[in-house]
């Protein structure tokens, strides 16, 4: 078998380098695939922390990887997930690093109804495998609110059904909380509104709702699809405050129906569910106050012929009275009797014990006697009391002679002179000392001090503000300075060429004098 040899192989070929056929091919596929419209299902979805989407896109026969910018995520107008049948627009691309070709997808949409009704049965499987649709779950709406709150796009119809509705049957405060009901921000907002008026404070300034209606007008199941999200059934769940779904018409139907406490076919149904008929309110009212005015009536005759009843089946009150008042005339007869001879047995009683008592006058005599002979033993021990006090002043006056006292006088002076004398040798001896040592101290400073420098022939250069000038280049020419010499101050003048010199060659090896500085 024959093969080329070298010298045969062609060499027009041109030579690539890899980077440079990547971006050959990158801009052929880009060039060639610039705007493209991918139909396809969703595996592989992963939602990376820095924003960016990534997920392939198959069918029966290939799989396309792509990827969707944290930019372009967030405009998506549908959340994806695995198994979604989707329609992606975007340009092909390549990326050089794994020698692949992938779709950057700019929009993304559900790829027809069959799809859409797909995904929402699979997600009402899912929430209601949560129990979020549970009949348990759901309260009881007002009877009468004070406050209503409405969710729904402000310019539409369906906020002058509910306002024109509620005026009809029974006018009440009305919250509206703007929103988009359609579109790829409907879902967020309607949830964050739903939120937002569970978050008011009951007492605040803005009066928190008792009741809420989140409602639109009917569409198609694209246009209803924010209803159906998965975001806007949890805050419908979790809402503390009561919620009726009015979404669509009575034919359509969307996840937020089944977990809302009351479903309302239209936004005007959601109204008269929301308020009674106030002039039914009144009707009945007014029945309730007439029965009740026709039943106190009944009442009030019923109970005037049944103490007519019992009025003729009591007693005379004056045959009843008669008797007790005449027993009353023979207790006032015996009681007025009974207290003049009550009165006549305690005088009786008192003059006896008057004749018993002693005369108040005896008693006084008595007790100035008693007084008198106390007086007496009070004289008798104060007078031996003064005279034992008198013997013991007399006593003690013999005891105090001039000679003791004269000669205990003479001892503590003695002792108190020779405690001055022995103070003032020891102060003596102490100033002594501390005289010695202070003119030792005295004789070390003055061999420091630098007076015993300049007695060597040194001197000492100050400046015009008499402090000391310890560098040559510190001066300048013409300055006036003072030389401290030995016996005394002179001034000078500096000279210039002292002032030009260098700081480095400024190192005198011998005293500078005078002479050296002019």
């Amino acid at each position: 078998m024959m093969t080329d040899s070298p010298q045969d192989s062609p060499t027009n070929v041109p030579v690539f380098s890899v980077g440079e056929l990547s971006q050959a091919v990158k801009r052929t596929i880009e060039g060639t695939f610039e705007r493209v419209r991918v139909r396809g299902e969703i595996s592989g979805f992963k939602r990376h922390s820095s924003g960016h989407l990534y997920l392939s896109l198959k069918d029966d026969q290939a799989v396309l990887a792509s990827v969707c910018w944290r930019g372009s995520a967030a405009r998506l107008s549908i959340q994806p997930e695995d198994g979604m049948e989707v329609i992606c627009v975007g340009r092909l691309t390549t990326y050089p690093g794994q020698s692949k070709y992938q779709l950057v997808i700019d929009q993304m949409e559900l790829a027809g109804e069959g799809a859409l009704l797909k995904l929402l049965e699979e997600r009402k499987r899912k929430l209601a495998g949560e129990g979020l649709f549970e009949a348990e779950r759901k309260r009881a709406i007002p009877y009468l609110p004070r406050i209503i709150g409405v969710v729904t796009s402000p310019t539409g119809a369906v906020i002058r059904d509910i306002l024109h509705r509620l005026s009809d049957r029974f006018p009440r405060h009305v919250l509206v909380w703007p929103v988009a009901v359609q579109g790829e921000t409907s879902a967020a907002q309607v949830a964050a509104a739903i939120r937002g008026f569970n978050a008011l404070p009951e007492d605040g300034p803005v009066p928190r709702p008792d009741v809420l209606i989140v409602a639109r007008g009917g569409g198609s199941l694209e246009d209803l699809w924010g209803f159906n999200e998965e975001i806007v059934v949890r805050a419908v769940a979790d809402s503390a405050i009561p919620v009726i779904s009015a979404v669509g018409h009575e034919t359509d139907t969307t996840l937020i129906d089944f977990v809302a406490d009351r479903r309302a076919p239209t936004p005007t149904a959601a109204a008269e569910m929301a308020v009674p008929v106030r002039a039914e309110l009144e009707l009945a009212v007014r029945n309730a106050d007439l029965r009740l005015l026709q039943a106190l009536s009944r009442g009030l005759a019923d109970r005037r012929k049944y103490l007519d009843a019992l009025a003729r089946a009591l007693i005379d009150p004056q045959s009843l009275l008669g008797t007790a008042a005449q027993r009353l005339d023979v207790a006032t007869e015996r009681l007025g009797n009974g207290i003049a001879t009550y009165l006549r047995q305690r005088g009786a009683d008192a003059a006896a014990r008057a004749a018993r008592l002693t005369h108040p006058r005896h008693l006084l005599v008595a007790k100035g006697r008693e007084l008198t002979a106390q007086d007496r033993a009070l004289d008798q021990a104060m007078a031996t009391a003064l005279e034992r006090l008198r013997g013991r002043q007399e006593r003690l006056a013999a005891r105090l002679r001039p000679q003791l006292i004269a000669a205990e006088l003479r001892d503590g002076t003695d002792r108190l002179g020779r405690a001055a004398a022995d103070l003032d040798a020891t102060l003596t001896r102490r100033l002594r000392t501390a005289t010695d040592r202070l003119e030792a101290r005295g004789r070390l400073l003055e061999s420091f001090s630098f007076k015993k420098v300049l007695e060597r022939g040194f001197v000492v250069v100050r400046d015009g503000d008499d402090r000391p000038v310890t560098l040559a280049s510190a001066t300048e020419a013409g300055q006036a300075v003072a030389l401290e010499f030995r016996d005394g101050k002179v001034g000078a003048v500096v000279g210039a060429s002292a002032a030009k010199r260098p700081a480095a060659t400024a190192r005198p090896t011998k005293p500078m004098d005078q002479g050296s500085l002019l």
